[in-house]
């Protein structure tokens, strides 16, 4: 098992150390192929179109970023592409697109393919030449978002009648 400097180090040289920056096999899919739960995809599509860039501020410190939403496709079907900061100046409509280590996230109940911390954009060594399929869009589709349950078991109420995420001691 590799030490805390050993995984610091592999993340510097873009390395992938088992256990800290996924020990998850990627895998070749098509559009249709995704899920909800898809990890781990390996996914070349086509550019459909290109949203409007938003700004957005982090919720965890308050910086802000750039944020924009690609239509992807391919003869299977098509999907939203969220894009963060730098990525978006790397698509642009008609392109071929090659993601690697992405995964699937629900907004709003509908499916969006994220490139995240691990995985990596970049054109297509080869361009798509089929007809992308735009009437299986898989954003269309609205999925239940299960959340998960805030705490382990009973919550409990302290002195002033307030939930607290602790027990309160007996003495």
């Amino acid at each position: 098992m590799p030490t805390f400097l050993q995984k610091l180090k592999g993340v510097e040289l873009g390395l992938a150390i088992e256990g800290f920056s996924g020990d998850r096999k990627t895998s070749d899919v098509k559009v249709c192929d995704l899920t909800p739960r898809s990890r781990a995809v390996n996914v070349t599509a086509k550019v459909i179109s290109k949203g409007e860039v938003r700004r957005v501020t982090s919720n965890r410190d308050g910086s802000s970023h750039s944020v924009c939403d690609a239509l992807i496709g391919d003869e299977t079907g098509c999907i939203y592409l969220t894009l963060w900061d730098e990525n978006i100046g790397k698509v642009n409509e008609g392109e071929t697109i090659s993601i690697e280590n992405g995964y699937i996230s629900l907004f709003r109940g509908s499916m969006r393919l994220n490139i995240g911390r691990y995985g990596r954009l970049e054109l297509a060594k080869e361009e798509l030449t089929c007809e992308v399929n735009t009437e299986n869009n898989l954003s269309n589709k609205v999925y239940e978002v299960q959340r998960r349950p805030f705490g382990r078991g009973r919550r409990e109420f302290n002195t002033r009648g307030r939930r607290s995420g602790y027990k309160q001691r007996r003495s």
